[in-house]
């Protein structure tokens, strides 16, 4: 796993943390990849010196009508989508009880969390099918898997987005395309950087390891999900939880 040359990928939410150290990763790994963000001056700060091996999309992935208009243009200009991973995420109002949940936090925390991941796989899976080969990773989290208590919105959205991989993965299992999850635990990024305290702790102290996960680690990862040396693991979620998810 050497080179993603002559492969496109979008990631979206790379204008920082995990997003941005996967783009770094694929960049140097000689892929061609677009860039979904809203954060303009992030994504030109961080991508500007890649030149056209990077184009910066600023697109809504809650709007599913920008969604398909930028990922059509994508197709169009390079004729194929290899890979899609979605990075984009929010933790919404964290540190309270279920019964303190705004609905309208929670509406949000699914739109980006979620449906932001089914409007992008949408649009992409057609050209993946068409060309039968494909790789999509949805950025889960362990909140997703073991509900992490005064994160209802945040962790449901994501045990929404790791059942969406297992169905997706195995409705196109013989398609050439790989449909997969990722599910970490704590990884130091702004995300986690703005939460409370309290919130964090209450994490950290689940892993065994006693630390966060660090970007490098996320990135190393994923990027060998979306290799085509990743052939034949599908619907499945990946840990990367420093000992905390041993199931």
């Amino acid at each position: 796993m050497n080179s993603f040359i002559n492969q496109v990928a979008i990631i979206t939410g790379a204008a920082s943390g995990i997003g941005l150290s996967i783009a770094h990763k694929l960049l140097a790994m000689d892929a061609q990849v677009v860039i979904f963000d809203m954060n303009e001056e992030n994504l030109h700060a961080a991508f500007d010196k890649y030149g056209d091996k990077a184009q910066i999309v600023i697109v809504n992935v809650t709007d599913e009508q920008q969604v398909q208009q930028a990922i059509l243009a994508a197709i169009f200009k390079y004729k194929k989508i290899d890979i899609l991973i979605n990075c984009v995420g929010i933790t919404g109002v964290t540190n309270i009880k279920s019964h303190e949940v705004d609905s309208e936090n929670l509406h949000k925390v699914m739109e980006v969390n979620f449906m932001s991941c089914f409007y992008t796989s949408k649009v992409v899976l057609p050209n993946m099918v068409a060309n039968n080969y494909g790789r999509i990773l949805h950025i889960a989290s362990i909140a997703g898997k073991e509900g992490n208590a005064g994160m209802l919105a945040y962790s449901t959205s994501k045990a929404a987005v790791i059942c969406m991989a297992k169905v997706q993965g195995s409705e196109y299992a013989e398609m050439g395309i790989t449909v997969n999850a990722l599910a970490p635990a704590v990884i130091q990024t702004p995300l986690v950087d703005a939460m409370p305290e309290a919130q964090v702790k209450y994490m950290t102290d689940k892993i065994p390891m006693k630390r966060c996960g660090t970007l490098e680690e996320a990135a190393n990862m994923a990027t060998y999900i979306v290799s085509p040396q990743n052939s034949f693991t599908t619907g499945f979620t990946f840990d990367l939880s420093g000992g905390r998810a041993r199931y």
